[in-house]
């Protein structure tokens, strides 16, 4: 897989924020993408050596639609990775200001 398109966006939550602070970061990845994969991905882009990575399939929502909210429609599952960095690094885009 082309290591552009394994890195979908990051995640930006409050528990994400609070993970940051342990070394350990949020991204939405590619549904087809692999731990080494994803490690390679990140290292080159941000310049940092991954210790970890943890995928997680993010299982599928029902939504309400139409006018009386009879209708069901299906929310897409998502591939999200939590990295671990190796001690002393960071990535910044996590950073507060």
């Amino acid at each position: 897989m082309e290591l552009n398109k394994v890195i979908v966006r990051p995640l930006i939550t409050e528990k994400s924020m609070a993970l940051a602070k342990e070394g350990k970061y949020t991204f939405e990845v590619n549904k087809k993408a692999f731990k080494k994969d994803v490690q390679k991905a990140i290292s080159e882009a941000f310049g940092v050596e991954v210790i970890k990575v943890n995928l997680f399939r993010k299982a599928k929502k029902r939504k309400r639609v139409g006018r009386l909210r009879k209708k069901f429609s299906n929310l897409s599952f998502y591939k999200k990775a939590i990295v671990k960095v190796k001690e002393g690094q960071k990535i910044d885009i996590f950073e507060e200001k």
